[in-house]
């Protein structure tokens, strides 16, 4: 069975849009089907894109009725895909603008081949960021994502991308470890780390170098620097990181009880 595809858009603009349907071709060569979910506000501000996703079966879009906290968002979509495939289908929770960044440009191939020779055996799988990958990214946005992978790996002994962008697994067991997730902001993915934690095995790509200058059509140089320049930057990161870092310490206090 080929796999699927799985993840949230929010893109009142129709930036991400754009491209998610410029890498539909390549898109339909590695998955199956994508199941899409589209915020409230995507849906009303992009009509016509919308409208496109809709007329492609390869798509299957669910649009939220209302706008919600990004956690229950894709928590929702999680529990939509993982509950209508049969329980040994792999799934892959991802970003568009990520996947459409590494079908877009060099790292075709790579990505391409690094997905097609995914075996059952090595699900769970996070695709982490190569070190080649992370020095594309501007440095605040680097250094505090590792404070959690530091956090992590004093406190479980593993080296894993709490935040991850791309994920790999089993239909049945997203569907065993979602009841177990409480979050309603970005720390809900840091969750879906800890519940699988024992069972990961991890790659590290250079595919997951940074997207953005690609999707916002940018020098990738100034763009970096004026991130790392930008105090809005890091208040951004904090507040996903912060959270997630109260996610591993719970998860290490209860693990200490028992």
């Amino acid at each position: 069975m080929r796999p699927i595809a799985v993840f949230p858009i929010h893109d009142p603009g129709g930036v991400v849009l754009s491209h998610l349907v410029a890498a539909g071709p390549a898109l339909k060569h590695l998955f199956a089907t994508v199941v899409v979910g589209l915020t409230a506000e995507t849906a009303v501000s992009q009509p016509e894109y919308t409208a496109q996703l809709r007329s492609d079966r390869f798509f299957q879009v669910h649009t939220h009725s209302r706008s919600m906290p990004v956690g229950d968002q894709f928590r929702d979509l999680y529990t939509l895909a993982s509950t209508t495939c049969v329980p040994d289908r792999h799934l892959h929770l991802c970003y568009p603008d990520r996947l459409a960044f590494a079908l877009g440009g060099h790292y075709r191939d790579t990505i391409m081949a690094d997905i097609s020779a995914i075996q059952t055996s090595n699900v769970p799988l996070i695709f982490q960021r190569s070190e080649k990958a992370w020095r594309s990214h501007p440095a605040n946005y680097r250094r505090l994502e590792g404070i959690v992978t530091e956090v992590g790996q004093l406190l479980f002994g593993q080296t894993l991308d709490f935040a991850w962008c791309h994920l790999v697994v089993t239909a049945g067991q997203l569907a065993a470890i979602l009841p177990k997730t409480s979050r309603h902001d970005m720390s809900f993915v840091a969750e879906i780390v800890v519940h699988l934690r024992n069972q990961f095995t991890t790659r590290e790509v250079d595919w997951l170098a940074w997207e953005d200058p690609f999707i916002f059509d940018r020098d990738p140089q100034e763009m970096k620097s004026e991130q790392e320049a930008n105090p809005a930057e890091v208040q951004k990161r904090l507040s996903y990181v912060l959270p997630m870092l109260d996610v591993l310490t719970k998860a290490a206090q209860l693990e200490r009880q028992k």
